[in-house]
C-alpha cells in the first residue's frame, strides 16, 4: 500500500516536470479551496486529462499551505505533503545557512534534502550546495526548487553512500526523515537515516549540523555540541544539533524565539543557562509550592522551546519564582519578567483559584455571563474544548482559565487570571 502511494505520487508529480505540465500549472489561478472543484470540472471539459488536473490542483493547495513557511517562494515550487511537513521555515533555514557562512563553509552537503527547504537558505548566501536526497520523485522536486542557483547540485543517492571528500564537501547539514505515510517516528534510529549513524559523519566532517524532532530524549544528544531549540511566534518547531565549528556559542542548550512583527520584521531572542557545566546532565528541578494558598501574584508559561531546552529551572531562579506543581512548567512568583526574559513568558495576574469541578464551573459562567473563555492547560487530563462544550457559554463577559495542579499534593484547579501584557512585564523589573 506504501509503495503504491509512493509510485501514484511519483506519476503525478512527473506530469508537472514536463514543459507542458509545467506551463499548465503556471497558467492555474491562486489556490481558492471554495471553487477548487468548480475549477477542476471546467479543466477537465477543457480537454485537460484528469491526471493532470489533480496533480496540478494538488500542488496549488500544497503551495497555498506552504506560503506560512516559504512566503512568496512557495508559488514558484513544488511540493509532496511528507516533505512540506518536515521542512524548515524559511526564516529558521536563513539562521541555518547563517552558521555556516560564519563558519567560512566552502562547499555545504545537504543531506535528505527533501524539497530543499534549507538548501535554498545555504545557496540563497552563495554558498555551494550539494543536496542529496534517496527518494527520486522528492529528489526532482528539489531539482526544479534550486533550479535558480547554478551553484547547487540535486543528487538522488543515499546520503551515508556518498563520498563526501570526493565531493569537496567541508560541512554537513543533515535533515533525517522522521516521517513515514503522514506518521511520525519517534525512535531516532529508525529515522532514515539513523540519528547515529548521522552523527557519526563528526570523524569526517567535524562542522555538522543535524536537525531533530524537538521532543528528542535529550541523554540521546551529544555532550559536545549545542543543542538550540526554536520557536516562531509561539509554536515549537525544531530542535538543531551543532558541532565543531558550527557550535558558536560552545557546548550546551539554548531556545531561540522568532517573533514576526507588524513591520515584517523578524526579531530574534536567544536564551541559555550560563551556569550549566554539563549539558548532558538532566536540569535540576526548583522547588514547587509548599501549597495550593502559596500561589503568588504571578503565573508564568515558559515558551515550548525554553521548556524543551531544560530551561524553566533558570527561568524560575531569574523571576525569584516557583514550579505551581512537581515537574510542572507553570511558574508562580511576585515579580514580572524583565525585558530580556519576557519574550520567552507568557504572563498573568491571578485574580482568584477555584476547584476543577464542573458544577461550580457552570454556575460561574451562567451567573457571571461569560461567552468569551480562554482555557490553557497543564498537568490535568481536560480537554479544553470538551469544556467549554459542557459549560454552555452565553453572554458579554470574557475570562481566562488556567487548568492545572497545584502544590506536592498536586491538586486540581482553575486559576482566574489577567494577561499581563509583554510592555507591562518588561516595565516592571524585579525587585
Amino acid at each position: 500500500m506504501a509503495d503504491s502511494r509512493a509510485s501514484h505520487t511519483a506519476s503525478h508529480t512527473a506530469l508537472l516536470l514536463t514543459p507542458q505540465g509545467w506551463a499548465f500549472l503556471g497558467s492555474l489561478p491562486p489556490y481558492d479551496p471554495d471553487r477548487a472543484l468548480e475549477l477542476a470540472q471546467r479543466l477537465r471539459r477543457e480537454g485537460h486529462s484528469p491526471a493532470l488536473v489533480a496533480a496540478a490542483l494538488t500542488q496549488q493547495r500544497l503551495r497555498a499551505r506552504a506560503a506560512a513557511k516559504f512566503g512568496p517562494f512557495a508559488a514558484s515550487m513544488l511540493f509532496t505533503p511528507d516533505a512540506l511537513e518536515q521542512a524548515t521555515r524559511l526564516e529558521v533555514a536563513a539562521r541555518h545557512a547563517a552558521r555556516y557562512a560564519a563558519a567560512g563553509a566552502q562547499r555545504v552537503a545537504d543531506l535528505g534534502c527533501g524539497i530543499g527547504g534549507d538548501a535554498i537558505a545555504l545557496a540563497g548566501l552563495d554558498l555551494p550546495v550539494l543536496a542529496i536526497e534517496r527518494d527520486e520523485a522528492t529528489a526532482a522536486l528539489a531539482t526544479v526548487n534550486l533550479m535558480h542557483f547554478p551553484h547547487a547540485e540535486v543528487r538522488c543517492a543515499d546520503a551515508l553512500e556518498v563520498d563526501l571528500e570526493e565531493a569537496g564537501v567541508d560541512a554537513v547539514f543533515a535533515d533525517p526523515a522522521r516521517r513515514a505515510q503522514g506518521r511520525r517516528i519517534t525512535d531516532p534510529e529508525q529515522w532514515s537515516p539513523p540519528l547515529s549513524r548521522v552523527l557519526a559523519l563528526r570523524e569526517r566532517v567535524p562542522a555538522l549540523g543535524v536537525k531533530v524532532a524537538p521532543g528528542i530524549d535529550h541523554g540521546l544528544l551529544p555532550p559536545q555540541a549545542h543543542v538550540q531549540w526554536v520557536s516562531v511566534d509561539g509554536q515549537l518547531v525544531e530542535a538543531a544539533i551543532w558541532c565543531g565549528p558550527l557550535a558558536v556559542e560552545g557546548s550546551g542548550r539554548s531556545a531561540l524565539l522568532l517573533q514576526s512583527q507588524p513591520s515584517g520584521e523578524v526579531r530574534a531572542s536567544t536564551l541559555s543557562d550560563p551556569a550549566v557545566e554539563d549539558p548532558s546532565q538532566p536540569p535540576e528541578q526548583a522547588d514547587c509550592l509548599d501549597s495550593p494558598e502559596g500561589l503568588a501574584e504571578l503565573i508564568h508559561e515558559p515558551d515550548g522551546a525554553a521548556i524543551r531546552a531544560g530551561l524553566v529551572s533558570h527561568l524560575a531562579k531569574a523571576l525569584r519564582a516557583r514550579p505551581v506543581a512537581p515537574r510542572l512548567a507553570y511558574l508562580t512568583g511576585d515579580s514580572a519578567p524583565e525585558a530580556p526574559l519576557a519574550p520567552f513568558l507568557r504572563s498573568w495576574r491571578v485574580t482568584e483559584v477555584l476547584p476543577l469541578r464542573l458544577k461550580a464551573l457552570r454556575a460561574r459562567v451562567r451567573e457571571r455571563g461569560i461567552g468569551r473563555l480562554e482555557i490553557r492547560k497543564r498537568g490535568v487530563e481536560v480537554s479544553p474544548e470538551a469544556l467549554r462544550a459542557s459549560l454552555r457559554l452565553s453572554g458579554e463577559a470574557g475570562e481566562t482559565w488556567i487548568l492545572t495542579r497545584l502544590g506536592p499534593e498536586a491538586r486540581g484547579a482553575v486559576i482566574v487570571a489577567e494577561p499581563l501584557e509583554p510592555a507591562q512585564a518588561a516595565a516592571q523589573p524585579a525587585p
